[in-house]
């Protein structure tokens, strides 16, 4: 006599199979795939050519740089220099992360001029005169240049070593009102 739970004996084994497929499917990873803004930042960084690249995907390459690589790179500049080299500015696919020098112009050219033969007297820039070998030093911006978990920790030593002061020195008055 069979029961309703004995179908067929190979009805076990086939389900069986099935769970062992979807349980290996959630656990294989599928590839990566990198974005075409993902695959500029990486060219960038190995020195390799960025030229070839549509408009979007150097807008979106900008777009995904994190900070990091933006100020620790040249990347944001080359992968602009790129883009305008596909928009028609100029040649591009710059490698090892050189960038092309912009040539000065005259009125550049003579405050380097002036500058040079100038050694090291204070020399007017933009409107500022600066002395060479003078670094102004200015405590408000030195102190809020600190990070804040910094700051607080400062403060508190300063506040725990003035409660010890205190301590001592009420420790001396009652120490002379007693003699």
């Amino acid at each position: 006599m069979r029961t309703a739970r004995q179908d067929s004996p190979r009805a076990l084994p086939a389900a069986l199979l099935a769970a062992l497929l979807s349980v290996l499917a959630l656990i294989v990873p599928a590839p990566a795939s990198a974005s075409i803004g993902e695959t500029i930042i990486l060219r960038c960084t190995h020195g390799e050519s960025l030229a070839g690249f549509s408009q979007a995907a150097y807008s979106q390459a900008l777009s995904e740089l994190s900070a990091t690589s933006e100020e620790y790179t040249g990347c944001a500049a080359l992968i602009r220099q790129a883009q305008l080299a596909a928009a028609g500015g100029g040649t591009g696919g710059q490698t090892a992360g050189v960038p092309t020098l912009l040539a000065a112009t005259p009125v550049e050219q003579r405050a380097i001029a002036r500058a040079l033969h100038a050694g090291g007297a204070p020399v007017s820039v933009g409107g500022a005169v600066i002395r060479p070998g003078v670094v102004p030093v200015n405590v408000s911006s030195a102190i809020s240049a600190l990070p804040t978990p910094l700051l607080v920790l400062v403060v508190l030593l300063i506040a725990f070593i003035a409660v010890i002061a205190a301590g001592g020195l009420r420790d001396r008055v009652r120490a002379r009102r007693t003699d």
